[in-house]
Order: C-alpha cells, then structure tokens, then sequence
C-alpha cells in the first residue's frame, strides 16, 4: 500500500455534531415528557379532589334523615362534635358568623364558623354539621364547622 491509498480511508468525522443533534432531541424528548406527566398528574388530582368535595345525591339514611347535599370533609375524628338546626346568618357579640337555630329557644343556638366551608351558601336550610367546638366568651356553644349536611 502506498500513501495515497491510505489518505483515502482516513477521513473526518463529524462526532461534535452528531452528539449535539442526539442532545437536543433527547432533552426536548424529557422537557415534552415532564410536560405530559403534569398535565396527567394535575388532571388526576383535580378529579380527585372534586370528587371527594362534590355534592352527594339524596340519600336517605338510616334514622330517617334524607340528605340533599353535603359539603366540607366528613373526617369524624377531627370533627367530633355535631349539631342540627335551622342556618341564619349572624353571630353573637365577634364570636361566630353564622348560627343554628334548635328548639328550646335562643339558649340553645350553635354559633358557628368555618375555614373551610362558605356557610352563605346555605342560609335557611335544615343542616347537620360537624366540627369542632371551641371556647367562648359570650356564645354558649361555638363551632367551627368542616363538614355539612342539608337535610330535607
């Protein structure tokens, strides 16, 4: 063999440009799929979440009592304490928003008040909410409510 034949086999290559070409496909291939994933995972948590907050059917329960909606999270081991009554609007004297109306007159109201559920919403209706009782200066019974049931 002579040197020109081995100049011909000898011939650059062009690795840099290959590399850099594989580079950018694979990394614009990870940001469309890091992409895709949260989309898919912000997707999936919104279901989630709506359907563990969403309003039920009606359901009739077993002491009789027919549920037209609930609201808030039914975890009866935060929210310990329950009370039904008629929702108005108004507290008593800064303590409370809201208060339940129950029989036996005036003494008996459930002032209320809830970070988590916008009771408004529910103002003249027949409910039974749970939550947690705390101590009051001038209301006899103050609640703040996480979960709600309108009952028929």
């Amino acid at each position: 063999m002579d040197m020109d034949d081995n100049q011909n086999l000898i011939h650059s290559l062009d690795v840099d440009k290959d590399r850099n070409q594989l580079n950018l496909k694979l990394g614009g291939g990870i940001i469309l799929a890091a992409i895709l994933l949260g989309v898919l995972s912000g997707y999936i948590v919104t279901k989630i979440t709506i359907k563990r907050s969403s309003p039920t059917s009606i359901v009739k329960t077993t002491k009789g009592t027919v549920i037209k909606q609930t609201a808030g999270k039914k975890d009866k081991s935060t929210f310990k304490d329950h009370a039904q009554g008629l929702l108005k609007e108004g507290g008593i004297d800064g303590e409370g928003s809201f208060h339940l109306e129950r029989p036996g007159g005036e003494s008996q109201n459930v002032y209320l008040t809830s970070s988590t559920i916008d009771l408004s919403k529910y103002i003249g209706e027949k409910v039974i909410v749970w939550g947690q009782t705390f101590q009051a200066k001038k209301a006899g019974w103050l609640m703040d409510v996480g979960y709600i049931e309108i009952v028929k």
